[in-house]
């Protein structure tokens, strides 16, 4: 049986290596039509560049393609962009360990003022301050999923109490897993509240005004999930306010426009839609491909499907 991958690196088609008998992997950056690129119009299995749907999928039209293998966990938005007739896995196990990382270290940069710490080195400046703590703290984990569990993992020797929600209330694994509908009587407590929910209508501004508003003084929402998850202008109002800190990897819109309140706010630390950007990627990204590989060879179905249009 022979089959054909097309990669948008030559980097992840040398991961690939060794190749089992039969396959063919070609470089198609997806710049360019597939004709245009010398690809033919039949294709196993497509892998996109990296946070390029928008411009990348629109040229599988009129391509047969079995896969298509995301590169990013999250998927909202791309059922629009895939012509009819397309399965499209996205990449669990790629993201979850180097967006948790993030998570974790924003949460600690917002709390022991690491970015202000920057600024002043910077600057030559000796600013002792006697900041919040992680250890003891109340954090809120909203999102149980992959990045959730992986979240959960890490902060567990910083001696936090953990609250899980999501969608439903279970138990875990030992873990009590509050459901949603719990959110109203839980916030009041919450000192920290990490978001890893996925983007899309059911969570959109999961955290807005009444959300905010419950939340104590000083307490801090960090978003490694979708910028849509929280009301960016309720967000904006507390934390003008000096109510409510915030550390975000990413915004609604996003980015954000040059003039917008929330950049140099007081308590706000932004980094750049990174979370699941870092040298764990490339690896883990090539052994899910390779997996799939096996998968469609073994005539099995593909891990990860999401959409199937």
């Amino acid at each position: 049986m022979s089959l054909l991958v097309t990669v948008p690196r030559p980097e992840l088609a040398r991961d690939l290596e060794p190749l089992p008998e039969g396959v063919l992997v070609l470089v198609w950056p997806m710049d360019a039509p597939a004709g245009d690129s010398g690809v033919p119009t039949s294709i196993d299995i497509v892998v996109p560049p990296y946070m390029s749907a928008d411009r990348a999928l629109p040229l599988l039209a009129g391509l047969q393609v079995r896969l298509v293998q995301g590169q990013s966990i999250g998927y909202e938005g791309i059922e629009r962009l895939l012509p009819p007739g397309t399965v499209f896995a996205n990449a669990a196990t790629v993201h979850e360990t180097s967006t948790a990382e993030l998570a974790v270290g924003l949460t600690l940069a917002a709390q022991r003022h690491l970015d202000q710490f920057a600024v002043d080195t910077r600057a030559r400046s000796w600013h002792p301050v006697f900041s919040e703590s992680l250890a003891d703290r109340r954090v809120l984990l909203l999102g149980y999923g992959g990045v959730g569990k992986a979240v959960a993992a890490r902060l567990a020797p910083f001696e936090v109490d953990l609250v899980p929600v999501a969608s439903h209330a279970r138990d875990e694994h030992g873990v009590h897993v509050h459901g949603i509908e719990e959110l109203a009587s839980l916030l009041p407590s919450a000192e920290i509240v990490i978001l890893t929910l996925p983007g899309g209508a059911a969570t959109r501004h999961v955290i807005g005004e009444e959300q905010l508003a419950a939340l104590p003084d000083g307490a801090l929402v960090v978003n490694v999930g979708r910028g849509p998850l929280i009301d960016t202008d309720a967000l904006t109002r507390h934390v003008q306010a000096g109510r409510i800190r915030a550390a975000l990897d990413v915004t609604d819109p996003e980015p954000l426009p040059e003039s917008h309140p929330l950049w140099g706010a007081a308590g706000v630390l932004i980094s750049p839609h990174v979370g699941g950007a870092s040298s764990a990627m490339h690896p883990r990204i090539a052994a899910l491909v390779k997996r799939q590989i096996a998968h469609l060879l073994a005539d099995e179905e593909p891990e990860n499907i999401v959409i199937r249009t």
